[in-house]
């Protein structure tokens, strides 16, 4: 939805460090983008975006963080792949950001996954709420619940309570929708959380755990807020630790 944008190091490494250790002169590319996948049977959403006509947040000299150009609302994004409203079965929230959640009610026909902490952080009730139970364990991660054949709902506590990713496995690949775990893929290698987290024990340790399940496992690692995020799904490339 957005592209052409940049964060600074300070904002995307200074989470446990302190901003001050970082230089602000150094910058990564950013954008916006949220995932879909058709399994053939269902049509599953990671995240949905802003609502239509949200406004493009303002290019600030020195900001730490600027999403980029809007190239599409959400909506009109989501039409481009050639879907429609009612074909979406499931909603699978990364957390409760608006970037991540706002447009969940265009899709009335869909089942929402979401954690139960940021389904009540969101106020969100209905029958198409399902809070997340975490009954079994998916590789290293200790909670995670299975929404669908090879696709998994998994517990990632830190940079919201309730955080979680989604992984879904395909041709032997293991595609991570992260959501915010890191901001950029340059934090994922330097090993650096963002400064953006509600607990930083959590998502130290979710960190740990994603970079220990990378190393392992041949993953396409896809982030919501860089270019490498819808570049990495293209090239079907493989993250390196």
């Amino acid at each position: 939805m957005f592209d052409g944008g940049f964060m600074n190091q300070s904002f995307a490494f200074g989470g446990e460090d302190g901003k001050e250790k970082f230089d602000e002169q150094i910058i990564y590319r950013s954008s916006l983008q949220n995932f879909l996948i058709d399994t053939g049977d269902e049509v599953i959403l990671v995240d949905t975006g802003f609502k239509t006509g949200f406004p493009p947040p303002a290019k600030k000299l020195g900001a730490p963080l600027y999403m980029g150009e809007k190239v599409a609302d959400y909506m009109d994004s989501f039409a481009a792949l050639g879907y429609k409203p009612e074909q979406v079965t499931k909603i699978l929230i990364t957390h409760k950001h608006p970037d991540h959640s706002a447009a969940i009610e265009y899709f009335q026909n869909a089942k929402v996954y979401i954690s139960p902490e940021d389904a009540d952080a969101l106020k969100l009730e209905g029958e198409n709420i399902i809070r997340a139970e975490y009954g079994k364990a998916y590789k290293n991660f200790p909670n995670a619940m299975q929404v669908a054949d090879g696709i998994w709902f998994i517990e990632a506590k830190g940079h919201t309570n309730g955080n979680s990713i989604i992984v879904a496995e395909n041709d032997g690949l293991f595609y991570m929708f992260h959501g915010d775990v890191t901001y950029c893929d340059a934090a994922l290698k330097a090993n650096k959380l963002s400064i953006v987290f509600e607990d930083i024990k959590a998502a130290r340790e979710t960190l740990d755990r994603v970079r220990e399940f990378v190393k392992k496992t041949p993953t396409v690692y896809l982030s919501t807020h860089c270019p490498e995020g819808y570049e990495n799904l293209e090239m079907k490339r493989v993250m390196k630790l």
